[in-house]
């Protein structure tokens, strides 16, 4: 057990939360409670989740997607304040970490996507949210797609416009997938994210480069996952992952 205060001040330099200008505020959102035991993450706070972490009688809740987002209604009314108000009957804190649980070079969504994938990455350039490698064995397309549903569970979306061997592949979690367009200033063969708009296509023909839009919700699920586990072992919490399957 461990005061939820401790446990935010310690995720807060973990993940150099305040070097982002977020979409979001990142830490702890709903305070409803001062110590935690019990922990469960997820990716979204959605009702769902909350439901799951009441029936195993978490004390907090850690996710990726969590609320008060920039530009959002700031009333708690209706499927908002319903969410929170199920927290604070329940005594559940909710913590929410976005861009900086993207960023972090071991616990983040993409260097956990990179290891799932079986390639090791790192950022490419100053950003810290677009992570590449080189290849040292080169793939076919075809096989990083399979790859990519063998790690993940759900067949990629692929726009196969690019090489006929990958050499060097780039990614970034979530809704990344404006960031195509820097990827291909950087010339990799393939480009790696979450969702796909109607733009994208036409981009990754334009630049000749294989797009696979493998998910938003399945590239997102292990940074959380990872970060869970690292603060269970080091606070002695108790940590369970639920999945509430998402097919965006």
């Amino acid at each position: 057990m461990t005061e939820l205060r401790r446990l935010e001040a310690y995720c807060r330099q973990l993940l150099n939360a305040a070097a982002f200008t977020d979409y979001c505020p990142n830490g702890l959102q709903v305070e409803a409670g001062r110590q935690v035991r019990s922990l469960v993450t997820g990716v979204t706070a959605s009702r769902a989740l909350i439901e799951a972490a009441i029936e195993t009688g978490a004390d907090a809740l850690l996710v990726h997607h969590g609320y008060f987002w920039k530009g959002e209604p700031a009333a708690l009314r209706g499927v908002k304040g319903e969410r929170v108000g199920l927290l604070f009957r329940n005594g559940i804190s909710l913590l929410a970490y976005h861009l900086p649980l993207d960023a972090h070079p071991e616990l983040g969504n993409n260097a956990q996507l990179g290891r799932r994938l079986g390639i090791v990455g790192a950022p490419l350039g100053e950003d810290p949210l677009l992570w590449g490698a080189e290849l040292s064995d080169p793939l076919s397309p075809g096989l990083l797609g399979k790859r990519i549903a063998e790690a993940l569970g759900r067949t990629p979306l692929h726009i196969d416009s690019g090489p006929q061997r990958i050499h060097r592949l780039a990614w970034c979690t979530g809704a990344a997938q404006s960031m195509i367009e820097r990827a291909a200033e950087l010339e990799v063969d393939a480009f790696v994210t979450g969702e796909v708009s109607e733009a994208t296509v036409h981009l990754a023909r334009e630049h000749r480069v294989h797009f696979f839009g493998a998910g938003h919700h399945a590239t997102e699920r292990y940074g959380v996952q990872a970060l869970g586990d690292h603060l269970a072992e080091r606070f002695g919490l108790e940590h369970r992952f639920v999945e509430v399957p998402n097919p965006v």
